[in-house]
Order: structure tokens, then C-alpha cells, then sequence
């Protein structure tokens, strides 16, 4: 009875919340790094990211997310690689100008 109330009135915590599957293998694209962080929402998987590069002893991030939705975790992480790539060649240098 008390988990029906729970979800009715809402207990603070929301089961559905994405959770991040587990990071893939890292890929490189240049002085890129590129990490799939692929968000697990109900059986789907929603494409995001991490870009990476290393700057002398610093490590600016660059996270992404988007609206696409899959329902395979490989499908994810590859789509998220793609587009990880063409943000970085359509962004260049400035993908980090917020980060300095």
C-alpha cells in the first residue's frame, strides 16, 4: 500500500530517471577523445557522450547529450562515436572556448 502511495504522491526519487550505462571503450579522432556514455531510460538507451582533449597538464570535457533513442546499447555507442566525430569537425577549436 505504501509504494502505491509512493508513486502516486512521489517519493523524492523517480525510478524512471536516466542512469548511465557503463562508459565504452575510449576512440580517438585526432587530439580527441571520445567516451560513449549511452543513458539507460526504461529499455532504451539515449545517445551521450563525452569529448575529451588534453591541453598541456589540463583535460577540458566537452558532455553532450541528445534526443535520439536505441534500443540496443552497441547501436547507441556507435551513433554516439559518429556524432562525437561530427561535432568535433563541425565545432574545431571552439567546442572548448567556453571551457578556458
Amino acid at each position: 500500500m505504501a509504494s502505491f502511495f509512493s508513486k502516486l504522491f512521489g517519493s523524492g526519487q523517480s525510478s524512471d530517471a536516466p542512469k548511465k550505462a557503463e562508459t565504452s571503450e575510449p576512440h580517438q579522432h585526432g587530439d580527441f577523445t571520445i567516451y560513449a556514455t549511452p543513458l539507460k531510460e526504461g529499455g532504451q538507451y539515449r545517445l551521450a557522450g563525452r569529448i575529451e582533449k588534453k591541453v598541456g597538464e589540463e583535460t577540458l570535457v566537452h558532455d553532450f547529450v541528445r534526443a535520439d533513442v536505441f534500443t540496443s546499447l552497441d547501436d547507441a555507442v556507435e551513433c554516439t562515436v559518429r556524432k562525437a566525430k561530427l561535432i568535433i569537425d563541425q565545432s574545431g577549436p571552439s567546442l572548448f572556448a567556453d571551457k578556458k
